[in-house]
């Protein structure tokens, strides 16, 4: 598991796709993209999106993500995509109690349970105490980390 904290943006692309009997079907799919603004994350979606559309396609909405680090696997068949909001416990200096802090994740895995192990394999190397409140699984099928030109001319995801 690797995590990334960055500008994340939900983008949803329509486009016709061939369905299984032949026809074709305008679909909406969600994307996040890593990106500094709206303009930036609509351009990183729409290069994505010519790779995989036959047609034409359209980006009908963008919005800020709910989180700011997600957690990618290293595992090929960790295909779907769960966001978790987590409760941090803190100190309150002041009163001397216990608060919640939630934060929320975006969690690459391929079952709910795997996402759970997921989650305790990253936060657990931490020293901090933490429940996990909510995790679902999202309708995300890819994420796209923003890529930077090395000197050899690959693109790289940016740290």
């Amino acid at each position: 598991m690797r995590s990334r904290t960055a500008e994340w943006f939900e983008t949803k692309v329509k486009y016709d796709k061939m369905m299984e009997d032949g026809s074709q079907k305008k679909v909406p799919e969600l994307y996040v993209v890593d990106a500094l603004s709206f303009t930036e994350a609509e351009e990183a979606v729409t290069e994505e999106a010519a790779h995989f559309s036959t047609g034409e396609f359209d980006v009908t909405d963008i919005k800020k993500a709910p989180y700011h680090e997600i957690f990618f696997s290293d595992n090929p068949s960790d295909d779907k995509w769960y966001k978790s909001k987590v409760q941090f416990i803190i100190l309150d200096e002041k009163t001397g109690k216990e608060k919640l802090s939630g934060v929320n994740y975006l969690v690459q895995s391929n079952s709910l349970q795997n996402a759970v192990k997921n989650i305790e394999e990253v936060l657990n190397s931490g020293m901090q105490d933490w429940k996990i409140a909510s995790i679902a699984e999202t309708s995300i099928l890819d994420v796209y980390e923003h890529q930077i030109k090395s000197p050899a001319g690959k693109e790289q995801p940016t740290e």
